[in-house]
């Protein structure tokens, strides 16, 4: 129906007067009597209500605008500066509306289908970000162990720490200076097996009187000494004067992005 037959069958129906509606919707009597009449007397072409009409006639029918507009005749215009939200229908749901309720009814089985899929993947999706972001609990020495010129290295386990790999690892321990570029940076944390016997050229975490460093382990026939990749740094002897031990073996390392 036009908007000027649903308002005259309201107030019929409701045993409305013109006066009586006026006040319900703050509408001239005159603007409503050529509603109701759908022509303009000068013009004698058909009105054209604005959306602010629309909605002070829901106001006086006591219906939404929703309910007011899903009642009128799809051919109804309307004269808006800026489409409301409830006048914008997506091309999906023009489309249903003028299908038949069987074709309907495939429509929304196949909808719903899509729905299944889509919430399903979706679902899938967090399942794997929650495998990547998964985090392993590790002991961690807040004491660096050093790629310059020394770090003592506490032997307290003073915390445990998250970090989102999965590595076979007694502990991990944070890096401090360059002696080690271009493969490891300060700031680095690596993750330490311990171990009283490392084979040559093994990286590792030692005790060099009384100071942990990581170093590269070279034993060339009697001489043994600590290696920086760093080629500024200069190798550090190990002899028999030397209080050394093998804290671990470095195994992997960890960078932040």
């Amino acid at each position: 129906m036009k908007l000027g037959e649903l308002l005259k069958a309201y107030r019929t129906e409701h045993k409305l007067s013109m006066d009586a509606f006026c006040e319900l919707s703050d509408l001239t009597k005159g603007y409503i009597s050529m509603l109701e009449k759908n022509e303009h007397p000068k013009s004698k072409k058909p009105i054209v209500p604005s959306y602010e009409t629309i909605e002070k006639i829901a106001k006086g029918m006591r219906i939404s605008v929703e309910g007011l507009i899903d009642m009128l005749d799809d051919d109804q215009e309307i004269q808006i500066n800026a489409t409301p939200p409830v006048l914008s229908k997506s091309s999906i749901q023009t489309i249903y509306d003028q299908l038949a309720p069987p074709r309907q009814g495939k429509v929304l089985t196949y909808a719903e289908k899509q729905l299944n899929e889509q919430r399903n993947e979706e679902e899938t999706k967090i399942n794997e970000v929650s495998e990547v972001i998964q985090l392993y609990s590790y002991d961690y020495y807040d004491h660096p162990a050093s790629a310059g010129t020394g770090q003592y290295l506490n032997d307290v386990r003073v915390e445990r720490i998250e970090l989102p790999v999965d590595v076979d690892a007694d502990f991990v321990i944070p890096i401090k200076g360059d002696s080690m570029e271009p493969n490891y940076h300060d700031g680095d944390l690596v993750f330490i097996q311990t171990s009283v016997d490392l084979n040559n050229g093994v990286i590792g975490v030692f005790n060099y009187n009384g100071d942990a460093y990581i170093k590269q382990l070279v034993i060339d026939k009697d001489q043994a000494y600590l290696h920086s990749l760093n080629p500024v740094y200069k190798d550090m002897p190990i002899t028999t004067e030397t209080d050394f031990r093998i804290i671990g073996e470095v195994v992997d390392l960890y960078r932040e992005k």
